[in-house]
């Protein structure tokens, strides 16, 4: 890297450089006015000459050349500190002009983030910030410390127009009128001047010029004096072209009416002075003084001696007081000579030179403790090595040591160190790197006042900018750093330019709070500077802060409010966020072919209906086929084919969802549906079907009278206030009064009665072929375009006094009622119900049973039919009205319908009417009416069964209900039946109540045994289920009613769906049952006097009759014997009859046995019992104990034998027999026993071992797969065998 190629090189060649102070005469100043510039502004476009070419020999002999060379001209006047008042004011002045220029600018959209990342360097290296920052380090110019602003030479300019130009001369440099640099010391008197006659060619004649040139020479020099001739132009004509003084700022200047009075050969005279000022004059003057100064340093301070000397003599000073500011030093001082090398040095480019010098100073300054002078030499020494481009460690180690020792010194130091910052900054920046030149200008920003701290701040977002790769959130955070501090300084312009840069790094990211702030700051400033539409535009972007708090979200809408009302009009915004508007979510509700009983209806999912109303209407591709196809006059072209049909005089309504994001309350009103209704004539004239993409929807749709006039359609308007944080659903309404196309393109509404507002549906692109070159044609959604057709007649129906709660188990009768109030009748009428096992239609005779009252309506009759509409289809019900059901023209129809819950929970019923129209010519032939209820069911008696087999008789069977209470109120028990007439249940003998209060209390529990005996063999046909003597009354005597005909409809019907529900129609068979409880439900305190009891229905179904074992068996014989011992023993004959209950061969082994088995005698009869799997139901008790026999050989229960003790009784016959039985039947296995003395014997010392065969293919019941095989033992049979009489012998 070339450093003078840098920005911070070709700055320094600039700002360090010779400066000439300039004294003239009134008069010379005219001169030079004449022309609209001043003398030194005439001077300063030729003050930089760039290939001046001249050999410089410093301290070293060897010469280099000097390419370019720049003066700084600078009146005696202004050789001088500025005070720090004049300071700012001239900073604030520039950015002030900078923020003039760029206001046009802020109208404009901000700048996009891709556009910045794609700028150089450059480009952000501003005109206005440059000039900036060299007005701030020209606040610290001409200071004591520094010789590279201490004058090198004086230019002394009079007029030839002057009276006594000589002594003019002499009394220019006169000390009243000179710098305090010189008169206080600070800077040697004795500089170079330079004599300089300035003649006006419009005054007089050059040769009186002449003559005063030759007398200052004689009386200053011939080589220190110079003519310069200008204001030759002669006119128009002569005048120049190309005028150099354009290129250059002149302050003095306010138009371009300047140097009218020089021609180009006063421009080459001027030009030609001024090289020969610095190649001639200046350029020598400063290699002399420097070669001087070079020997008195090297003689006083270099080499080893000097430096022991002069460490020594410094040495005593270490306890004196800081000076800061080194006034101590005057220019004689070996300090100040030294300084001036260095500077003189510096400005010659000899930087090595320049370097050495400056650390001689730096340890003297440092040992003297002047501060201001030491940190000036460390800042120096670091722009040395960065133009020798060595050392960039000790370049910014030495930065980074003035920089901190100016801050030191408080505000004596302060502006110094914001100008070693700056070059400190532009170091970094030259070598890359841009994030530390970015922690420089911030720290440079905490030091300055705030205006110099908004321009630092906006060059380190720069450097953020230019890293690699990109600091983007360090960049956005800076500009918004910055546009506070310039918002603060009052400089409005700037700080919206600060923030419209940032918006570009925080837009696509949820950074609200910044985001926020940027907005609607930009949004206020916008608004103080009178650009009201841009304000409320960006404020628009806050309105929906919910993420902010309630002071702050008060603060936004009161401002946004306030900027809408100093634009004097109603403001019309599109796309307000206020209220929040979730598009997404509108659900549209309408009225075609489908009628709803209610709003809620309309929220069913669509499947769900359509699955209902499968087989009951026509397929939606043909009706729809029909209705497009017969519409010529509506849609020709067919290019509505995908909309929606409605009715004229029926609204569509458009459910949509208001949100208000903000804590406080908002007001609005107006709101209504934005439409367009084409009549049937005027559909052919345009093929538009939404927004296309060149249009805009800038403007309130009011403002383009989207809506029809109120002949062809009528929109409501609603109003509402939303609460903080509330969300509310509107329903918006739209009734087209004609036929045609009605499309629904948006919302509008007003907020607070000032800002209206709008929002369009989302458009969808539909990509078809066309020709030419015309893109994809966007429309509003298919669900938002209407066809409208004539009016139908409209059914509106419900199910009376259908109640919200019931109890499980309930049994109601309803009313449907359907009401007509068109003019054309209905006809045909079908009805879908979702669940039959909820409810079911009734007839007409129904209407007139006062059920549950009369309990006529549902007891015994010859009637044994189910319905067979029932049992068409048991997951939805379809019925079909009687031929000659017709509704007329504002007449009401009634029809019955049956209820039932059969479980506890939340249930919801599904209906749907079919009808067609009758008298009514519409290409809409038929309508349907849905409806749905949802209903709470409460828990009211839960119900379980247990059958148990009986072990000693064949199909007897005990049945054990237990009956739970789970609600608070109390039930009655009325009734308990088995379906099907191959059972028969009764209660058991010892009972003569099953229930003696018959009344169930909340929470009490109850358990009844009823006997169960199967009494008839076939099958059963389920449409027909007649019944006799198979119900069972659970109440008292006294209380008993008149049993209910369970085979009548409705229980007939709700049992078949329960049984369905239960076990999915599973395959009736001898091993199942079904029962019902009928019980109703106790009056309470509440009851209302005349109102019917509630009758509830217990379902219980499948009910298995199966035990663990397919296996049954039980044994017959005599249980008594009488026989003679003594002539010989005694021989029984036994009936083992075996019951295979299985669909398969079952294989039957029977082992007897003398003694007991090992494994049997190690358990007692009891857990032999539990093993058998019969813990509950009927069990036989041993009867040892209670059978007295007067035998000395009483029978007991067999104890353990011995060697010494042989049985009482054996087995006759085979001790195995095997018998093969087939799917569900019986056989008899006959045994013979043999006893030998009296007793009474337990005849269960025998096993049966069984094993399932099933045949190939067939697949065992899901209860049998896992038992295929077992062993049981004997069931306890006790026979008696008594001693009788002796007989005598005759």
């Amino acid at each position: 890297m070339d450093p003078t190629k840098s920005f911070l090189g070709r700055e320094l060649l600039e700002v360090i450089t010779p400066v000439v102070m300039v004294l003239s005469t009134p008069r010379a100043e005219d001169s030079c006015n004449k022309s609209g510039i001043s003398l030194v502004d005439m001077l300063h476009p030729f003050s930089l000459i760039r290939n001046i070419n001249v050999p410089v020999r410093t301290a070293s002999d060897q010469p280099y050349r000097l390419q370019a060379f720049k003066l700084r001209l600078v009146y005696a006047s202004d050789v001088r500190q500025r005070s720090q008042e004049a300071a700012n004011e001239r900073l604030k002045q520039v950015v002030g002009d900078a923020s003039e220029r760029m206001l046009p600018d802020l109208r404009s959209d901000p700048p996009q983030l891709e556009t910045v990342l794609s700028k150089s360097e450059s480009d952000f290296r501003s005109s206005w910030i440059q000039t900036f920052n060299k007005e701030l380090m020209h606040t610290v110019s001409f200071s004591e410390h520094e010789a590279f602003d201490h004058p090198v030479a004086c230019l002394l300019v009079v007029s030839s127009k002057d009276d006594q130009p000589i002594n003019k001369f002499v009394d220019l440099f006169n000390t009243d009128q000179l710098p305090s640099l010189l008169n206080e010391g600070a800077m040697d008197p004795k500089i170079l001047k330079h004599y300089l006659l300035l003649h006006d060619n419009q005054y007089g004649t050059p040769e009186k010029a002449a003559g005063i040139l030759v007398e200052m020479r004689s009386t200053f020099g011939s080589n220190d004096c110079k003519l310069l001739c200008i204001n030759s132009a002669q006119g128009e004509d002569d005048r120049l072209k190309d005028n150099p003084w354009m290129r250059y700022k002149i302050r003095s200047s306010t138009s371009q009416e300047i140097a009218l009075q020089l021609n180009m050969d006063d421009v080459t005279a001027i030009k030609d002075f001024m090289q020969d000022l610095s190649s001639k004059h200046i350029i020598p003057h400063m290699e002399h003084k420097i070669r001087i100064l070079n020997q008195q340093v090297s003689a006083t301070r270099k080499g080893f001696r000097n430096q022991i000397k002069n460490l020594w003599w410094r040495k005593g000073k270490e306890d004196m007081p800081e000076a800061q500011n080194g006034s101590t030093y005057t220019f004689s001082s070996i300090e100040s000579q030294i300084r001036v090398l260095g500077d003189y040095a510096f400005m010659l480019r000899d930087y090595e030179l320049a370097l050495s010098n400056y650390r001689l100073l730096s340890t003297d300054y440092k040992l003297d403790k002047a501060w201001k002078r030491y940190a000036g030499v460390q800042e120096m020494m670091g722009l040395c090595f960065f133009m020798l481009d060595q050392s960039r460690k000790e370049s910014e180690y030495c930065m980074e040591a003035a920089f901190t020792t100016y801050l030191k010194m408080g505000l004596d130091g302060q502006r110094n160190a914001m100008r070693c910052g700056l070059w400190w900054a532009d170091i970094l920046k030259a070598r890359g790197q841009h994030k530390d030149a970015a922690s420089i200008y911030f720290r440079i920003s905490n030091e300055e006042p705030t205006l110099v701290a908004a321009v630092m701040l906006e060059q380190a977002s720069y450097c953020y900018l230019l890293t690699k790769p990109p600091m983007l959130r360090k960049y956005g955070f800076h500009l918004v750093l910055a546009g506070n501090r310039y918002n603060r300084s009052n400089q409005k312009q700037h700080a919206i330019r600060m923030y419209r840069n940032a918006l570009a790094v925080y837009k696509g990211h949820d950074w609200n709070y910044i985001s926020d702030h940027v907005h609607f700051s930009i949004g206020r400033w916008y608004a103080l500077l009178g650009i009201s539409d841009v304000a409320i535009k960006h404020m628009l972007e806050v309105l929906a802060c919910s993420h902010q708090s309630l002071t702050t979200q008060d603060l936004f809408l009161r401002e946004f409010f306030h900027a809408v009302e100093k634009m004097g009009t109603t403001f019309d915004v599109n796309k307000l966020q206020l209220p929040v508007i979730n598009m997404s979510s509108y659900k549209v509700i309408y009225e075609d072919h489908r009628t709803y009983s209610s709003s809620s209806d309309v929220s069913v999912s669509e499947s769900l209906w359509q699955s209902l109303e499968e087989d009951m209407v026509p397929s939606t591709s043909n009706v729809r086929s029909n209705w497009l196809d017969s519409q010529s006059k509506v849609s020709p072209s067919r290019k509505y084919y995908d909309s929606r049909v409605c009715v004229v005089g029926e609204a569509i309504k458009l459910d949509i969802e208001f949100q208000n994001p903000l804590q406080i309350s908002i007001s609005v009103s107006g709101i209504s549906l934005i439409c367009e209704l084409s009549a049937n004539s005027e559909e052919t004239k345009s093929d538009r079907t939404g927004l296309q993409d060149d249009e805009e929807p800038g403007e309130l749709p009011s403002c383009r009278n989207l809506n029809n006039d109120s002949s062809s359609l009528t929109s409501p308007e609603f109003d509402l206030v939303l609460g903080g944080r509330e969300t509310k659903r509107v329903q918006l309404e739209v009734t087209p009064k004609v036929e045609g196309i009605l499309k629904v393109t948006g919302v509008r509404w007003k907020l607070s009665g000032l800002v209206g507002g709008c929002r369009y549906f989302e458009l969808e692109t539909k990509k078809k072929p066309k020709r030419g070159k015309r893109g994809p044609k966007q429309s509003l959604t298919s669900d938002l375009n209407f066809i409208v057709i004539k009016g139908l007649p409209k059914l509106e129906g419900c199910i009376r006094d259908i109640p919200g709660k019931a109890y499980a188990g309930e049994l109601r009768l309803f009313k449907l009622e359907l009401r007509n109030q068109s003019e054309y009748s209905v006809k045909n009428m079908k009805l879908r119900i979702s669940d039959p096992r909820i409810l079911i239609p009734g007839s007409l005779e129904d209407l007139n049973k006062q059920f549950p009252h009369s309990p006529d309506a549902m007891v015994k009759s010859e009637n044994t039919g189910i319905s067979a509409k029932v049992m068409e289809k048991p997951n939805s019900l379809f019925f079909s009205f009687p031929n000659d059901t017709v509704i007329h023209g504002g007449t009401t129809f009634v029809w019955p319908l049956w209820f039932h819950t059969g479980h506890s929970g939340n249930i919801t019923i599904y209906l749907s009417i079919y009808y067609e129209m009758e008298g009514c010519s519409s290409d809409m032939i038929y309508r349907t009416l849905r409806m749905h209820y949802d209903v709470e069911v409460l828990p009211s008696l839960e119900v379980s069964l247990l059958i148990s087999p009986s072990p000693s008789k064949l199909e007897n069977f005990l049945v054990r209900m237990d009956i739970l209470n789970r609600n608070s109120e109390c039930f009655s028990l009325q009734q308990l039946s088995c379906v099907g007439n191959q059972w028969e249940i009764a209660s058991l003998p010892t009972y003569a109540s099953i229930c003696p209060s018959q009344i169930l209390l909340a929470g009490q529990a109850l358990s009844c045994f009823f006997k169960l005996k199967h009494c008839m063999e076939g099958s059963i046909d389920e449409r027909k289920l007649t019944f006799k003597g198979r119900d069972v009354s659970l109440g008292t005597k006294e209380n008993k009613e008149e049993l209910i005909d369970i085979s009548m409809p409705p229980l007939a019907d709700f049992h078949h769906q329960e049984r369905y529900h239960q076990r999915k129609l599973v395959e009736v068979s001898r091993n199942t049952i079904d029962f019902i409880l009928i019980s109703k439900k106790e009056d309470d305190a509440n009851h209302e006097p005349g109102a019917p009891s509630k009758l509830l229905s217990y379902h219980m179904c499948n009910c298995s009759i199966n035990s663990k074992s397919p296996i049954w068996w039980s044994m017959d014989g005599p249980r008594t014997m009488l026989h003679d011992f003594s002539s010989c023993f005694c021989e029984a004959t036994l009936h083992v009859t075996i019951q295979n209950c299985s669909k398969s061969v079952a294989s039957i082994r029977i082992t007897t046995f003398d003694g007991l088995p090992d494994t049997y005698r190690s358990s007692n009869a009891l857990k032999g019992l539990e093993s058998d799997g019969y813990q509950e139901g009927w069990h036989d008790v041993p009867l040892a104990n209670d059978i007295k026999v007067t035998s000395d050989a009483q029978g007991v229960r067999p104890q353990k034998s011995s060697a010494q003790s042989l049985s009482p009784f054996i087995w006759c016959a085979s001790s195995t027999t095997q018998v093969k039985v087939g799917p569900e039947c019986t056989t008899e296995v006959p045994l013979r026993i043999c006893m030998f003395s009296p007793g009474t014997y337990d005849l269960s010392n025998y096993e049966l071992h069984w094993k399932l065969q099933p045949s190939e293919g067939e697949l065992l019941a899901d209860d049998l797969k896992e038992l295929t095989s077992g062993m049981i033992r004997g069931h306890p049979f006790y026979l008696t065998a008594v001693q009788s009489p002796p007989t005598t012998s005759e």
